[in-house]
């Protein structure tokens, strides 16, 4: 998985950009390796 600062989703390579635990993921089941993970804020212990 890519951790970026900004991430971009391309649908027409079948990505779906969703928001999990305040991060934004890339996702995409055609193409596995696409995965992508915005840097969010610091998990609380």
């Amino acid at each position: 998985m890519k951790v970026r600062a900004s991430v971009k989703a391309d649908p027409s390579k079948g990505d779906k950009l969703v928001r999990r635990r305040g991060r934004i993921y890339i996702i995409n089941k055609q193409d596995p390796n696409r995965k992508q993970r915005q840097k969010g804020p610091a998990r609380k212990k």
